[in-house]
């Protein structure tokens, strides 16, 4: 672990692992306000090159700011460019996971010119302004249709839709994030509570963090090349909205991992390692 410091003086930490000459690759995660220890290895990405997994602010061992506003999304970005400086990296590989991935495009929209490369995996539509249709995350949680825990979850999702949900809800939808809920996702989902700061998470969505016409329009300017990762299972980040996501840049690319949902490097770390490893290499 080590430690530098944002503008404001907020100590945040990062983890650097993996092997490789290579500069790391800058990874985002999202919850949004998880510690990045959920995104272990990402399925062996590491392997291949070295990591940088980021602490947002108030998560994991990075240090609570004095402001809670600047938990915002968008008043995080220059948290992200302290860190490319702290790194010595004129231009980087950077690497944003669902909610993590709105942190990512704000940046790309600042900052096109100092990315390498632009991996943008199972991502949040929000800050682009995307939405998908409640009919069609219906379809595709229909897909799961059989399993033991279908029914509870697709009843939860109703009180999720309706914002009267329970934990006990949250915890029946559970398995619709897992494209497999074997003991690895269980392991995994259970770990979340410690690791995501509630409240800040409910002001990086806020009000103000997004400005999506404005960021459509930015995304033009990113000449770097870009890979939209998608889950076939995925009802956040579905193959659809990745393709539309992927558009959005001059050079980007949507590829849909088949049997994955939320998580592709737990559903299937072979195929996640081979296509974003290969497009990071």
């Amino acid at each position: 672990m080590a430690i530098f410091s944002a503008p404001d003086g907020t100590g945040l930490a990062f983890r650097l692992s993996g092997s490789g000459t290579e500069p790391p690759v800058v990874c985002l995660p999202g919850g949004p306000m998880r510690a990045g220890i959920y995104l272990g290895d990402l399925g062996g990405l590491s392997a291949r090159r070295r990591v940088a997994v980021l602490d947002l602010r108030g998560t994991g061992d990075s240090e609570e700011p004095a402001d809670p506003a600047t938990y915002r999304c968008d008043r995080q970005v220059e948290d992200v460019e302290a860190l490319r400086k702290h790194l010595g990296l004129e231009r980087f590989d950077l690497l944003g996971h669902s909610a993590g991935a709105s942190l990512a495009v704000r940046y790309a929209a600042r900052y096109p010119q100092r990315l390498r490369r632009l991996a943008l995996i199972t991502p949040s539509p929000r800050a682009v302004g995307f939405e998908l249709p409640v009919d069609e995350r219906r379809r595709i949680m229909a897909r799961r249709a059989g399993a033991p825990w279908f029914a509870a979850a697709t009843a939860a999702y109703e009180s999720i839709a309706a914002k009267t949900a329970t934990s006990a809800d949250w915890a029946a939808f559970a398995p619709l994030y897992y494209g497999r809920w074997d003991a690895a996702s269980r392991r995994h989902q259970a770990g979340e509570p410690g690791q995501r700061h509630g409240a800040a998470a409910r002001i990086y969505n806020s009000a103000g963090a997004f400005e999506p016409e404005t960021t459509r329009a930015a995304l033009g300017a990113v000449t770097a090349p870009v890979l939209v990762l998608a889950g076939e299972l995925d009802w956040i980040a579905s193959p659809a909205i990745a393709a539309r996501f992927a558009g959005l840049f001059p050079d980007g690319h949507a590829v849909v991992l088949p049997g994955a949902a939320h998580y592709p490097w737990l559903d299937d770390a072979p195929a996640f390692g081979s296509a974003v490893g290969g497009f990071l290499a």
